[in-house]
Protein backbone atom coordinates (compact mmCIF):
# COMPACT_ATOMS: atom_id res chain seq x y z
CA UNK A 1 0.00 0.00 0.00
CA UNK A 2 1.42 3.38 -0.98
CA UNK A 3 1.80 6.18 1.53
CA UNK A 4 -0.29 9.21 0.58
CA UNK A 5 0.86 12.67 1.56
CA UNK A 6 -1.58 15.52 1.74
CA UNK A 7 -0.58 19.10 1.08
CA UNK A 8 -1.76 22.07 3.18
CA UNK A 9 -4.83 22.58 0.96
CA UNK A 10 -5.86 18.91 1.12
CA UNK A 11 -7.10 18.50 4.68
CA UNK A 12 -8.85 15.27 5.51
CA UNK A 13 -11.81 15.57 7.87
CA UNK A 14 -11.97 13.11 10.71
CA UNK A 15 -14.66 13.10 13.37
CA UNK A 16 -14.18 11.13 16.56
CA UNK A 17 -17.40 10.57 18.47
CA UNK A 18 -17.42 9.40 22.06
CA UNK A 19 -20.49 8.59 24.11
CA UNK A 20 -20.46 7.69 27.80
CA UNK A 21 -23.61 6.00 29.11
CA UNK A 22 -24.22 5.34 32.81
CA UNK A 23 -26.70 2.53 33.41
CA UNK A 24 -28.74 1.41 36.39
CA UNK A 25 -29.27 -2.34 36.44
CA UNK A 26 -32.27 -2.65 38.77
CA UNK A 27 -32.67 -6.39 39.33
CA UNK A 28 -29.11 -7.39 40.01
CA UNK A 29 -27.62 -8.89 43.16
CA UNK A 30 -23.97 -9.67 42.40
CA UNK A 31 -20.99 -8.65 40.31
CA UNK A 32 -21.21 -11.98 38.49
CA UNK A 33 -24.81 -11.25 37.44
CA UNK A 34 -23.77 -7.78 36.37
CA UNK A 35 -21.00 -9.14 34.13
CA UNK A 36 -23.41 -11.66 32.63
CA UNK A 37 -25.83 -8.82 31.95
CA UNK A 38 -23.37 -6.22 30.59
CA UNK A 39 -21.28 -8.52 28.36
CA UNK A 40 -24.13 -9.23 25.88
CA UNK A 41 -25.08 -5.54 25.76
CA UNK A 42 -21.52 -4.61 24.79
CA UNK A 43 -21.35 -7.44 22.23
CA UNK A 44 -24.65 -6.48 20.59
CA UNK A 45 -23.64 -2.82 20.37
CA UNK A 46 -20.33 -3.79 18.71
CA UNK A 47 -22.02 -6.16 16.27
CA UNK A 48 -24.94 -3.90 15.34
CA UNK A 49 -23.09 -0.59 14.97
CA UNK A 50 -19.43 -1.40 14.21
CA UNK A 51 -18.21 0.78 17.08
CA UNK A 52 -15.72 0.31 19.90
CA UNK A 53 -17.29 -0.28 23.32
CA UNK A 54 -15.93 -0.87 26.81
CA UNK A 55 -17.12 -0.78 30.40
CA UNK A 56 -15.16 2.12 31.87
CA UNK A 57 -16.52 2.83 35.36
CA UNK A 58 -18.43 1.33 38.27
CA UNK A 59 -16.80 -2.08 37.81
CA UNK A 60 -17.18 -2.78 41.54
CA UNK A 61 -20.84 -1.76 41.73
CA UNK A 62 -23.63 -4.34 41.39
CA UNK A 63 -26.25 -1.89 40.21
CA UNK A 64 -24.29 0.61 38.09
CA UNK A 65 -22.29 0.33 34.90
CA UNK A 66 -20.74 2.97 32.69
CA UNK A 67 -19.93 2.07 29.11
CA UNK A 68 -18.16 4.22 26.56
CA UNK A 69 -18.72 3.99 22.84
CA UNK A 70 -16.32 5.40 20.23
CA UNK A 71 -16.88 5.89 16.50
CA UNK A 72 -14.79 7.52 13.78
CA UNK A 73 -15.96 8.78 10.39
CA UNK A 74 -15.41 11.62 7.95
CA UNK A 75 -18.96 12.96 8.40
CA UNK A 76 -19.87 14.74 11.66
CA UNK A 77 -23.64 14.27 11.19
CA UNK A 78 -23.19 10.56 10.53
CA UNK A 79 -21.02 10.22 13.64
CA UNK A 80 -23.72 11.91 15.73
CA UNK A 81 -26.43 9.73 14.13
CA UNK A 82 -24.59 6.48 14.91
CA UNK A 83 -24.02 7.44 18.55
CA UNK A 84 -27.67 8.52 18.93
CA UNK A 85 -28.78 5.18 17.49
CA UNK A 86 -26.58 3.35 20.00
CA UNK A 87 -28.19 5.24 22.89
CA UNK A 88 -31.69 4.52 21.56
CA UNK A 89 -30.75 0.85 21.11
CA UNK A 90 -29.63 0.59 24.74
CA UNK A 91 -32.67 2.52 25.96
CA UNK A 92 -35.17 0.35 24.10
CA UNK A 93 -33.54 -3.04 24.00
CA UNK A 94 -32.51 -3.88 27.53
CA UNK A 95 -33.88 -3.83 31.08
CA UNK A 96 -31.74 -0.90 32.17
CA UNK A 97 -32.30 2.72 33.02
CA UNK A 98 -29.99 5.32 31.51
CA UNK A 99 -28.96 7.60 34.37
CA UNK A 100 -26.60 9.79 32.36
CA UNK A 101 -25.47 10.10 28.79
CA UNK A 102 -22.71 12.39 27.52
CA UNK A 103 -21.69 12.68 23.89
CA UNK A 104 -18.80 14.60 22.38
CA UNK A 105 -17.66 14.81 18.78
CA UNK A 106 -14.17 16.06 18.05
CA UNK A 107 -13.36 17.20 14.51
CA UNK A 108 -9.76 16.99 13.40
Amino acid sequence: MDHVEYGPDELVDMNIGVCQITLLIPENSSLKEKRQFIRPIIARIKNNFNVSVAEVDHQDSWKLATISVAFVSNDRRYTDKVLSEVVNFVRGGFSVEILDCKTEIISI
